[in-house]
């Protein structure tokens, strides 16, 4: 019985790779089917695995707000904008305007759980977009000092296409303009899809290793 339960989910994984492997190369109506029954039951099993997630998140976040755990009042925060999103998603129908007004509508229909999403999800979203433009700038400057031959063509490529970005720099270089188009569009395409290549070879490698057992991680220790 140990041994079925530990070589099962192997049996499974292999069969299913290898099935789902060769379906993509058989251009069949039952291989097709196949393939749409298989993606309808990941997403229902990925509806169930959200709902495990939720309930998982809220009793973590419980526990540190229970124990006032130093930064509980930022789990406090957590749980009560989930609370209160989830409730009027499922609650309301109506816009908030009209909740609050009396309006019927202003700006079409807009119910609140978009007016949540518009007015303070975006702002939230462009406020943190916002701050990450610091810590680009910051590492920028750590990468772009010269310190060897590749560093200094590193750094003439990225003020060349910072100059060609903006208006201003085009106006005062206006060669900028067309070397960063010829950057982006040959140096850069080049190095994105050797990138792409590797990791689709990595891809492949680990998918190898996970059909035929190698690789254990998924269930939920390492190698055996």
């Amino acid at each position: 019985m140990n041994f079925l339960r530990r070589q099962l989910p192997l049996l499974i994984t292999f069969a299913m790779g290898v099935v789902f492997a060769c379906q993509y190369y058989v251009p069949h109506p039952v291989s097709e089917l196949l393939l749409t029954t298989v993606t309808k039951w990941l997403q229902i099993i990925g509806g169930f695995a959200l709902v495990l997630g939720i309930t998982s998140l809220f009793h973590l976040h419980a526990g540190k707000i229970r124990r006032k755990e130093p930064g509980w009042g930022y789990s406090g925060v957590l749980y009560a904008s989930m609370v209160g999103t989830i409730l009027v998603g499922l609650g309301y129908s109506f816009s908030f305007q009209q909740w609050i007004l009396g309006k019927e509508t202003i700006d079409g229909v807009r119910t609140m759980f978009g007016w949540i999403y518009t007015f303070m999800m975006v702002p939230l979203q462009g406020t943190m977009f916002a701050i990450l433009a610091f810590f680009i700038a910051s590492a920028a400057y750590r990468s772009f000092r010269a310190r060897s031959r590749e560093a200094a063509v590193l750094l003439v490529a990225a003020v060349i296409v910072m100059l060609g970005r903006v208006p201003l720099g085009e106006y005062l270089v206006p060669i900028s303009g067309d070397a960063t188009q010829w950057i982006m569009n040959v140096l850069n395409a080049s190095v994105r899809r050797a990138i792409l290549i590797g990791i689709s070879l990595g891809a492949i490698a680990l998918s190898i290793k996970i059909i035929f057992g190698i690789e254990r991680a998924y269930l939920g220790g390492g190698r055996e």
